[in-house]
């Protein structure tokens, strides 16, 4: 099948497997279970700065400049993110001054991802899955946000933080549908955006229960 064919294929997977989450299930995940504004807020910046290290990180060993660029805007998102959040979360009467995104070290997903090294690879698992699976997670946390009147965060998740996620994936397809012309590097991309779906946090409980299948260990 041509590269078009294939990766709508993949899309419909990640939807399908998306149209199983509970109301708040990825939040609940992700949170183990404390869904507040405030928590929630601060995972995300974990979240924001391990996307924007891993777009920086790979960019250098990534010859096609059109990946490069997609690379580049998703590194420089991030970390406007990481900034608008630790904005809100000083709105809130947060005080961040010995906060520590990473104090308990990267999360096995960005230990997956840093170790792809063929492009297919990193933009399947990448901008395309990991961002898809920000889609949803940012829909139920913009929910959550107007459920509790919080609407400040909402409108920041809304109007910025979302739309942006959202370009990164689907730049991420479009590469992803013109380089995936051979078996061989549509079997990289299925293996890639599966991994990063068994991975991720906001999907665990739903991977587990659906499938029996536990996290992919690793290293």
């Amino acid at each position: 099948m041509d590269g078009k064919e294939f990766i709508a294929g993949l899309v419909a997977e990640m939807e399908s497997l998306f149209s199983r989450l509970g109301e708040r299930e990825a939040l609940e995940a992700e949170s183990e279970g404390q869904v507040e504004v405030r928590t929630l807020l601060r995972l995300a910046l974990k979240s924001e700065l391990e996307a924007s290290e891993l777009a920086g990180l790979w960019m250098p060993t990534t010859p096609e400049i059109d990946v490069k660029l997609l690379l580049a805007e998703q590194c420089g998102d991030e970390m406007k993110h990481y900034a608008l959040i630790c904005g809100r979360l000083a709105e809130l009467g947060e005080d961040l001054g010995s906060f520590e995104p990473l104090a308990e070290g990267y999360s096995p997903l960005y230990q997956y991802l840093r170790g792809l090294r063929s492009t297919v690879e990193r933009i399947a698992a990448g901008p395309f899955a990991r961002e898809a699976i920000a889609k949803v997670r940012n829909a139920q946390f913009i929910e959550l946000c107007e459920t509790a009147g919080d609407t400040p965060t909402a409108r920041l998740y809304r109007e910025v933080i979302q739309p942006e996620e959202v370009k990164h994936h689907e730049l991420a397809r479009a590469i992803l549908e013109r380089i995936c012309d051979t078996a061989e590097l549509q079997e990289l991309a299925t293996a890639a955006t599966r991994n990063t779906l068994a991975i991720a946090d906001e999907l665990r409980t739903l991977a587990e229960k659906t499938t029996g299948m536990h996290a992919i260990p690793v290293s």
